[in-house]
């Protein structure tokens, strides 16, 4: 009763200015409000089972998180203790929306994670698959590449293509939701959709070849608004969670710096590279993002984190282990000559090594015969890391203008993994990086000048030098 009393004692003086940004991930979908300092002072998450389309593959149940977007905000946008003076969004790439001249989707939203039909795009047209690739910085990757979603929707469903006026970006159309506005921008174009030429700094020839130009809005610059009718409140375009995480370094780091986001996937970024992707880089699953301000970003992908969880269990039952176990294996310095040995059998980068990033060494391995689990585990790492270099070796060139290396998420605090890094890259420095909530905060920076009259703090990064 006390917090319910202290609520109704609020006035508009009192209220906090905050920007509200809803983080709309494939698992989890959040929404935040930051404070004028760009601290998080609230926050909510909600989780929704997916819903089968047509074919019975399951997807994103979009009526009920848009229902609990409008809901929520309409909740916050009436608590006494705050004052929104923005909204943005971020969101997960690699998906469209079809939606007709209201904005009301047309089509199930489509899985990414759904197979595209075999032979169904004519690359043949277009140079081939590799020369298609190259050009839009897109490995060919099926409906992982968005564009080619709406290539297959307007090639066998041609229903849903006639009632389609808009085809939109994930980001992009939460946007649309409180703006009734339809906006493409960069972020989201740019992130492996086989849409985007790379070379010719515009849309690929088949966009407009096989009829998708027109159903694509007009883009707008990424810290675009527009305002909700209803609020008057600034709205964003919303951008692309990968390319709105790297935001927060980007506004404080004064010098060029190579990002490792480590989580399921270990995603190298690269934002001080502009050449174009090499042949060899696109078969080592290297691709490119781009920033808001249109610049690419270099990324390469490993499985490292899926790598680590499926092993710690196998490690788990073979030396009947707690399942944190491995959180106590402390690094030593005598592990450094037996991963120089290792590191030697690391392939050249000049030739296409997928097959060595996507099985790890330490999945044929047998365990009998490491006598404790903690040198089955400092092996683990050593495998692990070693695929690491080879990936970070892809995006480090021997002219590159990078100078640090920064690690986030999990394997950031891993002391084995931090210290082979820096073993093995003596030209940089390594740092443990800390960013809360990245892809929300990028969101709320892009729109910094719309609503925040204070400058951006400097420590919105906390980095530790290994």
């Amino acid at each position: 009763m006390e917090k319910k009393r202290r609520r109704l004692d609020y006035n508009m003086g009192d209220r906090v200015k905050v920007m509200a940004v809803f983080d709309i991930g494939k698992t989890n979908k959040k929404v935040f409000l930051w404070n004028e300092s760009y601290q998080i002072v609230f926050e909510r998450q909600q989780n929704f089972q997916e819903i089968p389309d047509e074919d019975g593959f399951l997807g994103e149940d979009l009526p009920a998180v848009r229902s609990w977007m409008l809901q929520t905000f309409a909740e916050i946008n009436a608590l006494p203790e705050y004052q929104i003076c923005a909204l943005n969004f971020s969101g997960y790439g690699a998906t469209v929306v079809f939606v007709d001249e209201k904005g009301h989707a047309v089509s199930p939203l489509y899985n990414y994670l759904k197979a595209f039909p075999e032979g169904l795009f004519p690359y043949q047209n277009y140079g081939g698959q590799d020369e298609f690739a190259r050009a839009t910085a897109s490995p060919i990757l099926g409906n992982l590449n968005s564009g080619l979603q709406a290539f297959r929707v307007s090639q066998v469903s041609l229903e849903v293509w006639e009632k389609t006026r808009w085809v939109m970006h994930w980001p992009n159309f939460l946007s649309s939701i409180f703006t009734g506005n339809f906006a493409s921008e960069i972020t989201s174009i740019g992130c492996h959709t086989a849409l985007w030429d790379f070379d010719k700094k515009t849309y690929h020839d088949w966009v407009t070849d096989f009829g998708l130009r027109n159903k694509l809005p007009e883009i707008a610059p990424s810290n675009t608004s527009y305002l909700n009718t209803e609020t008057n409140i600034p709205v964003g375009l919303g951008l692309h969670d990968s390319s709105s995480a790297l935001v927060p370094y980007l506004r404080v780091m004064k010098s060029p710096f190579l990002l490792l986001s480590t989580g399921t996937w270990c995603i190298a970024m690269n934002p001080f590279d502009e050449a174009a992707l090499s042949a060899i880089e696109l078969k080592n699953d290297v691709l490119c993002f781009l920033q808001g301000n249109g610049k690419p970003v270099k990324a390469a992908r490993l499985f490292a984190g899926n790598t680590h969880e499926i092993q710690i269990k196998r490690l788990q039952e073979h030396y009947q282990a707690s399942p944190t176990h491995y959180k106590s294996v402390e690094f030593s310095p005598s592990y450094l000559e037996v991963l120089d040995s290792q590191m030697k059998n690391i392939p050249s980068v000049e030739q296409a090594h997928m097959d060595y990033l996507v099985d790890c060494a330490f999945n044929a391995r047998d365990l009998n015969k490491f006598p404790t689990y903690e040198l089955a585990y400092v092996q683990l790492m050593m495998d692990l890391v070693c695929q690491q270099i080879f990936s970070l070796r892809l995006l480090l060139k021997a002219d590159t203008p990078v100078t640090k290396i920064l690690v986030d998420g999990g394997f950031s605090k891993n002391p084995l993994y931090m210290n082979f890094l820096v073993h093995a890259f003596p030209a940089f420095e390594i740092y443990g990086a800390e960013v809360a909530q990245a892809s929300s905060l990028g969101a709320a920076l892009m729109m910094h000048e719309t609503w925040n009259t204070h400058e951006i703090p400097m420590d919105l990064v906390k980095i530790n030098k290994i």
